[in-house]
This record gives C-alpha cells, structure tokens and sequence, in this order.
C-alpha cells in the first residue's frame, strides 16, 4: 500500500505556527516579487480568491474583507518541509518526498497493521511536534493514493484526515466521483481531448480501450490508467534526479528600457544559474535567454522574444555563461520598449564528472579552479563578495517581498522571543 501525506494549505500553515492569532481567518501567501496567490486558507478560498490572484488585481478585495497577506518566505517554509519530512521517514523506511509539502510512503510489510489508525497516529504527530496540519490518503497504487488523499481533504469532517481505499468498492465510487480534470498527470491538453470523447470522470477514462489511451497520450497515460485500476506499476523514486534545466528569472517592480540595466539583469541571472549548477555538481551546453514587456500596458508596444545561444564546450562557469547570455540579450534587445521580465535558463545539463568533452573547443581549466574558490568565498563570507564585471558592482538584487515575516526557525536574530 502506498500513502501519500500532503501539507493542508502549507504555506499558510507555516505563518500560522509561529503567529496563531491568524488561526481561523482568511490568509494569503504570495510568489515572489508579491505577484500572485500561490497558498490559501480555507477561509481565503470561502471568499473566492483564486489560485494565482494577482496581488494587484485583488488588493481592494483583500482590504475590504481584511485578508492578511505575506510574502513568500522560503527559507521558513524548506525548514519546516525538512522537519515533517523527517518525522514522516520514522514511520516507513520507504519515502519519496514529492514537493515541499508532499510525500509518499510505501508500507511494504505492513499486512497485519491496521493502516488507519497508523496513518492517523501519523498526522497526531506530525501536528504535535511542528503545528502542521496534513491530509492523508492510502490506496494500492500511488494515483489511487492521490485520488484519497483528495477526499480526506474534501471530506475533513467524515475521514478525520485520513483516507483509506482497501476495497473495489471504495475504488470505483472514488473514480466517479473524481472528475477528468482533476486525476494526477492529466494535463489541460489531454483534458481538453478526453472531453471530445465525453470522458468526465475518471472512471469513464479506465473504461477507454488501452490502445487507443497509448496512441493518444503515450505510454506515460497507459501507466496512469493500469494505476488508476489498481495495478502498481510506478514505484517510489528514491533519489530524486538533478533537474534537467535551470532558470532564474524575475519581473522588475516597475519596467525598464534601459540595455545597460537589463544586459546587467541578464548577466547577475545567468551567474545565479550557474552557480546553481556547480550546487548539483552539474554543466550546460545551451542557455536560453528572453525579455518580456508589460501585458498590461495595452497603450505602450509589445514585445517578447526569447534565443537560445548554444556553447560549444559543457560548463557551469559564471563568466562563460554570462557571456553567451549576453551575446544571446544583443540579438534580442528592441530599443523603445518596457521591459517587465527578463530571465536565463541553462539547459543541455549533464554531470560535472562525465560530461562529453569537445575535439576541437574545450573551457579554460583554469574556470573550474576560480569557481571552486568564488564559491568558497561566497559561502564564507556572503552572497555577492565577488561579481562580474558586467554586473552592478553596488546592486545586490532584492525581491519585492512588502509583507514578509521573520525567518523564525533560520535566523537566530529572528528567533521567537517568549515574555
């Protein structure tokens, strides 16, 4: 049996540990820069606001119904991840950790255990020792897994938060009951198709023919299908893979027209990426660069462009990769236009220790010996001590963050203090 443990709300959850007085009472959790709604209370979601609200679109809504809103405050919330996490690994030797606030345990050997009252001993002590609320679902197979894990949230009061799907029965009624676009894997487009074929929900989908689920969404939908009928065929991946692109991209609080200030962007973007690369011990043959103007200045030009500039050596050099991101910035850059957003993504990512070695070009040797060292310094001594020439030796970029708590459980200077 697997059981997937999912935080309710957990980005709320976590303000809500260390400031209680938001207990009951609507609260929204915004992306960085303070873009968007990215994390809701019930009570936030009562009053309709969406996922993805724009801040500014619904600043008169959260004033009117005083809604309390925060910044992203990410460093709070990995550690309090990392702390429910490591409870959960004391129940089962077998744990994927999903997302920040998801996990999955495979109960292998736990035949003569009754797995509700596991599960629930579970969430008690999850709550107990960190003040997280979480939602519990157990099935035979990992979507069906997921597919409990949405009626304990949805039913709170009946399930106690705890969900298990131990019979044919409960199977098929939570399958219709589930609809289309709300299964695990399935995406807007093969929702978007399955509803041509009046597919609804998801027991319309394991009645479709597995031909015709493997022609039109390949084998990935096949797997979901066998999953969904209770046939086990994707297992727990314990070690998760380095990501396979890197990017860091940002919208500017007002807009820019300037070359000077986004080529300056552009390359402290592309140093962040590398250097994240060195942090997974891996290179980049590609970078992507692109710039956006504002959407919502429907009066001012439009523009959005993006290039991919590839290098002809593997690296994770912050002084090659700002350069070709630069080089990539030229080819693109409009004058005249009010540029809101501008980012870098490295791809073609391979490892630091076996990556292809060119015939003809290869990276100055001397580059991996310098980054050892600037990481070094970084690390010592702080983030920004030593930058790029092109990049603005003065500025050190800060997210618009207006409304951000204290790093409670990070930072001894912000630590609670009991009086």
């Amino acid at each position: 049996m697997f059981a997937l443990i999912d935080c309710n709300n957990f980005y709320v959850s976590c303000e809500r540990v260390f400031n209680p007085q938001l207990d009951k009472k609507p609260v929204v959790v915004l992306s960085n820069n303070d873009g968007c709604a990215i994390s809701r209370s019930n009570e936030a979601k009562a009053l309709g606001i969406p996922m993805g609200a724009p801040a500014f679109k619904y600043e008169k809504v959260f004033r009117k119904n005083n809604i309390q809103v925060f910044s992203s405050n990410f460093p709070l919330y990995g550690d309090m991840s990392s702390r429910v996490m490591s409870i959960l690994s004391k129940f089962s030797p077998n744990i994927e950790i999903y997302s920040i606030d998801e996990a999955f345990l495979k109960f292998e050997g736990f035949e003569n255990y009754d797995l509700e009252s596991y599960c629930q001993n579970i969430k008690d002590m999850v709550f107990k020792w960190t003040g997280i609320p979480i939602s519990i679902g157990i099935a035979p197979t990992k979507a069906l897994a997921k597919v409990s894990n949405r009626i304990s949230k949805k039913f709170p009061n009946k399930t106690k938060g705890v969900y298990l799907m131990n019979s044919e029965e409960k199977r098929i009624k939570a399958l219709k009951w589930l609809k289309i676009q709300d299964v695990w894997g399935i995406g807007f487009r093969h929702y978007e198709r399955l509803k041509k074929y009046k597919v609804n929900n998801a027991y319309d989908f394991i009645l479709l023919p597995d031909n015709w689920v493997r022609k039109k969404m390949s084998v990935v939908g096949l797997r979901l299908k066998k999953e969904l009928e209770g046939k086990s065929v994707l297992d727990l991946e314990e070690v998760k893979s380095p990501k396979k692109a890197i990017a860091t991209t940002r919208s500017f609080e007002g807009t820019i027209t300037d070359y000077e200030k986004i080529k300056e962007r552009i390359s402290t973007f592309a140093v962040c990426c590398a250097e994240k690369l060195r942090a997974q011990n891996s290179n980049c043959n590609s970078i992507y660069v692109f710039v956006k103007s504002n959407k919502f200045q429907k009066n001012k030009t439009q523009y959005r462009n993006g290039i991919l500039m590839t290098i002809p050596y593997s690296t994770n050099s912050n002084i090659v990769i700002s350069k070709y991101a630069i080089e990539g910035l030229q080819k693109i850059f409009k004058k005249g236009i009010n540029y809101k957003k501008v980012g870098a993504i490295v791809m073609g990512l391979d490892s630091s220790g076996s990556h292809q070695l060119s015939l003809f070009e290869n990276e100055n040797p001397k580059h991996k010996y310098l980054m050892k060292t600037i990481d070094y310094i970084q690390k010592t001594e702080g983030q920004s001590k030593i930058k790029l020439a092109s990049q603005d030796l003065r500025k050190r970029w800060k997210m618009k963050q207006e409304k951000l708590s204290p790093n409670y459980t990070c930072k001894i200077d912000q630590i609670i203090k009991v009086k």
